[in-house]
This record gives C-alpha cells, sequence and structure tokens, in this order.
C-alpha cells in the first residue's frame, strides 16, 4: 500500500474506549480488516509489520501521516510503486482500511504491566474504590463487583479514568412519612414501589405511597478525577491487580510496573 515516504514520527495513543464494569466494550471486528486482509495482507503482512512491501505498522514516517495522506495513497496508488484501489474500492471501504491500519499501529493493551500489590493498596486505600465496589468478596455494594471482569487492560483503565454515567450509578434519597431518610442506590422500581440497596448492601422494599420526597443525585458515584487522583503508576498498579482478579481465586501479579 505505502512505498518510500519519510517524514518524522509523532506517535499518539489513542483514546481508551469507556467501559467499567457495568459496561463492557469488547469492540465488534473492525469493517476494514476484511478489506485489508484480501486487498493488502499479501504484500504488507496480516499485522501489517511488510514483507514484499514496506511495515504500515511500526515504520515511523507511516505512523506520522495525516489520515488525509493515507486514504490518498490507497486511493491512487504510488508512482513505481502500489497501485491504486479506486476502481476496486469505494470511499468507505477506504476509510475503514485506514481506520483499521491505525488500530495495526496502535493495538489495544490486553495485558497488565503494574504491580498487583501495590494495586491492591491503591483499591482499599488511596483509590476509595472497595468503598463502592467488591472484589473477592471485599469491599461495598453501591457499584458493580469487579472479580472475573472479561475485560481487556484498556478498558479497565478506561473506565477508570472516564467513567460512563448512567442514572444506575447515582445515589438516591427517600424521604419517608416517619422522617426517616434512606440512601443507596436504586435497584428496582416501579410506578408504586422502589426498590434501594444501601452502602452496607442492605436492600429496602418501600411503597412510594410512603415517600414523601425523593432526592436523585445528578453526579454519578464514580468519581471522574482518578486520572489526576492518582498518579500514572498507581493507575498502571490499580489496572493490574483488576486484571488479576480477572478468574475467582486471583490475585497473582502480571510483573512489576515497567520503569
Amino acid at each position: 500500500m505505502i512505498k518510500g515516504v519519510t517524514i518524522l514520527a509523532v506517535l499518539i495513543l489513542g483514546g481508551l474506549s469507556p467501559l467499567a464494569a457495568q459496561n463492557q466494550t469488547n469492540s465488534a471486528p473492525s469493517p476494514g480488516k476484511p478489506i485489508y486482509e484480501s486487498r493488502c495482507a499479501a504484500c504488507h503482512g496480516l499485522d501489517g509489520s511488510g514483507g514484499e512491501a514496506p511495515n504500515l505498522a511500526s515504520a515511523a514516517d507511516v505512523r506520522a501521516m495525516p489520515d488525509a495522506q493515507l486514504t490518498q495513497i490507497v486511493h491512487d496508488g504510488l508512482t513505481g510503486g502500489m497501485p491504486g484501489f479506486s476502481g476496486n474500492l469505494s470511499t468507505a471501504d477506504i476509510t475503514a482500511v485506514v481506520s483499521y491500519l491505525r488500530e495495526l499501529q496502535n493495538p489495544r493493551q490486553t495485558t497488565a504491566t503494574g504491580d498487583a500489590a501495590n494495586g491492591k493498596a491503591v483499591f482499599f486505600g488511596k483509590g476509595e474504590c472497595s468503598q463502592c465496589h467488591m472484589v473477592q468478596g471485599s469491599g461495598g455494594f453501591l457499584g458493580p463487583g469487579l472479580s472475573g471482569l472479561p475485560l481487556a487492560a484498556d478498558d479497565i483503565r478506561s473506565a477508570i479514568v472516564t467513567p460512563a454515567s448512567s442514572p444506575a450509578g447515582m445515589l438516591t434519597t427517600l424521604t419517608l412519612k416517619n422522617g426517616q431518610k434512606i440512601s443507596g442506590v436504586v435497584r428496582n422500581e416501579d410506578n408504586f414501589s422502589i426498590q434501594l440497596q444501601d452502602q452496607k448492601g442492605g436492600f429496602h422494599f418501600l411503597d412510594k405511597a410512603d415517600v414523601t420526597h425523593t432526592e436523585r443525585a445528578t453526579v454519578p458515584l464514580m468519581p471522574p478525577d482518578y486520572g489526576t487522583r492518582l498518579s500514572p503508576g498507581e493507575l498502571q498498579d490499580l489496572v493490574a491487580y483488576l486484571v488479576s482478579q480477572a478468574s475467582p481465586g486471583g490475585g497473582r501479579g502480571r510483573g512489576r510496573r515497567q520503569q
């Protein structure tokens, strides 16, 4: 697809897809993948590492090209090099191929390189994650349990740094006719009744006729500032700890954090 272009590389890791334990974001296959594999892989390799044609995945000059330039090369080809695909691929197909090439250049991190033991200390300490989330039977009840997450490290990191807003993650406080106030997360609700789970895990089944006031928080329970509250190392360790809990009885680290 590309040959003989040299410019300085600028590598910026792309944004991470939001996930939390409540939102699994295992991505669907890229629409550009089958096109790339049928049209480009024979020369550039299935992983883009090159063969008869240049390396597209890690070559600095290719990584630094803007999408518009890559699109033009695929469309028009290169003189004395690769043929153009304008007669074989639609504009949408070419866009999909370029998008898939970016995936080959910036593969998602599926394993964690932090220190899981330090991450556990962050989870139950500075991060205060255990106030809402439970891991292997320890922790709070308001947030989703985090044991056995079928997620890649990048997904977990994204859920921590850019949590998804959801009404299910908002604190609700009910005031009853007798003046009692009960706060928790709504687990079930219909026109006549509401069910709350409080921070200690207790369930409260209430008739709405007994509720005089309902106050629903507008800010999610999940803090949005973990990207600054935790250092990069602490965040990496926390992700490693959660990855290590991917199966019951987990807890082994995935190696020390890389310096």
